[in-house]
């Protein structure tokens, strides 16, 4: 059975015993029974409660513990949901929004210039695509919703990279081997660090044939009421797509920068003409 199979048949409410994992079918179950107010002060009690072994409770209290899902009471003992696990929600409902709010403006931007248009977050060193739409031709985008693919090498990854604060930038790539897919993908950090320079000065990223040969995209970020880069936007094609008349390229630059404006305003952020960056065509 295949795993599109699988999935299918879990979003439709068909069980599949085979295939859940039972250590991850644990943890949530003692997630859900610290959320419903047990605070695990007696360990003894907890375990006879959701059916485990006070060895496996402990173990799970450290893990769940280490990865922020659960965090120590301040007034008293025992434990508490965490921050990490609150701010995993809080994620997932705001990609969700994001994604909503975002569903006319991509499909607008996608019958505009004829190209298929996302919007991704960055995850680690990826970009996740929660919202996509394509335009009524015969050559798409093929990377769907819930896809990720590698920030450094891709557009929409690379204006989020150029927004991040520097150090925090040099922290998420320490030791890690950049890898490459076309002779234009940066394969180490001096590399990037170059990228984002440029990224950062055209206020665009812009891109042909640095993911996949015979691609072009461009990308710009969305920004929040407290003017963070949250997410991006972009729209992609076959190079020969970006061309075809004089200021092609400047027009689809324009049209980006427009689109991810109006959802940086629609959560708040305020432009201000003076401080504008400005699309400058590679």
């Amino acid at each position: 059975m295949s795993l599109a199979k699988i999935t299918r048949g879990r979003l439709a409410g068909a069980p599949a015993p085979d295939y859940c994992v039972p250590p991850v079918q644990r943890a949530f179950k003692l997630l859900r029974h610290i959320a419903a107010g047990d605070s695990v002060a007696n360990m003894s009690v907890t375990a006879r409660a959701v059916g485990l072994s006070r060895t496996t409770l402990i173990r799970l209290i450290a893990t769940l513990e280490s990865e922020g899902m659960i965090e120590r009471r301040p007034d008293g003992p025992g434990y508490r949901l965490g921050l990490g696990l609150v701010g995993l929600a809080g994620q997932a409902l705001y990609a969700s929004d994001l994604a909503q709010v975002g569903e006319a403006v991509l499909e607008g931007l996608a019958r505009q210039l004829s190209l298929s248009a996302h919007i991704g977050v960055l995850e680690g060193r990826d970009v996740l695509y929660i919202a996509r739409r394509t335009p009524n031709v015969h050559l798409v985008s093929n990377v769907g919703i819930g896809s990720r693919l590698p920030a450094h090498a891709t557009t929409m990854g690379r204006v989020l990279l150029a927004n991040m604060d520097a150090a925090d930038l040099a922290a998420l790539y320490d030791g890690v081997a950049l890898q490459r897919f076309t002779d234009r993908t940066p394969t180490t950090f001096a590399a990037l660090l170059e990228q984002r320079k440029a990224d950062l000065a055209s206020g665009l990223a812009w891109s042909d044939s640095n993911f996949d040969v015979g691609i072009s995209s461009v990308a710009a970020a969305i920004f929040d009421r407290s003017a963070k880069a949250v997410a991006a936007l972009n729209v992609t094609g076959p190079t020969a797509s970006f061309g075809g008349h004089p200021g092609r390229r400047h027009a689809i630059g324009e049209a980006v920068v427009a689109a991810a404006a109006a959802l940086s305003a629609r959560l708040g952020h305020a432009v201000h003409d003076a401080g504008t960056k400005r699309p400058v065509p590679l």
